[in-house]
């Protein structure tokens, strides 16, 4: 029955059955890379008490989750202060935005850049886009999710999949600094897609 929703709400955002299946792997594969990350003691936010943790939950795999955004980059932006979980504020820098239509409506993002990680080679074209939408704090994590995404300076465009959405460390245990949403990047939607609230 699981399978059949996901398959259904697939071909209503218009793929074929070989591209839906196709999505269908890529997607679990990335839900399972997850839960084995935090099912290891050397990258799981629990620690050595990784037995606390037992497994995520995600949406029904959604299609229509997945679109394709146009990028603006953002001109003068100063970096800035961004609150955290802990109190403690991280340097980011607005980057750009993205403009994207989410269920027929227009809706926009904002793309930020730790300057911290900047300064590391592997991190030079990684940005984040925090977001909160309306689950946040009853079916997903209050402090709301994120979304990872890799940018060259000459792209246009992007694939946004809030299907890959994820929630920080914070959601799970205390003692990180995880960044705070920024009130531009609510999603006035529930966007019931990605990962869910952790019990």
């Amino acid at each position: 029955m699981k399978h059949l929703f996901i398959s259904i709400a697939l071909l209503m955002g218009g793929l074929g059955l070989a591209a839906q299946d196709a999505y269908i792997k890529e997607i679990k594969a990335h839900q399972d890379k997850l839960t084995k990350e935090y099912q290891n003691p050397k990258t799981s936010p629990f620690k050595k008490k990784t037995k606390k943790f037992k497994g995520h939950a995600f949406y029904a795999i959604d299609s229509t989750y997945r679109v394709e955004a146009k990028l603006t980059r953002t001109t003068e932006a100063e970096p800035f202060d961004m609150p955290t979980s802990s109190g403690i504020s991280r340097k980011y820098i607005k980057y750009a935005s993205v403009s994207f239509e989410l269920h027929g409506q227009p809706r926009t993002l904002s793309v930020y850049r730790s300057l911290r990680l900047a300064a590391l080679p592997m991190y030079k074209d990684y940005f984040l886009i925090p977001f909160t939408d309306k689950t946040s704090g009853t079916e997903t994590y209050g402090g709301g999710r994120y979304m990872d995404v890799r940018l060259s300076d000459d792209q246009e465009t992007l694939i946004l999949d809030f299907n890959r959405a994820y929630n920080p460390y914070c959601a799970y245990v205390d003692g990180y600094s995880c960044p705070i949403p920024p009130k531009e990047n609510f999603l006035d939607v529930a966007v019931k897609a990605g990962i869910q609230a952790y019990e």
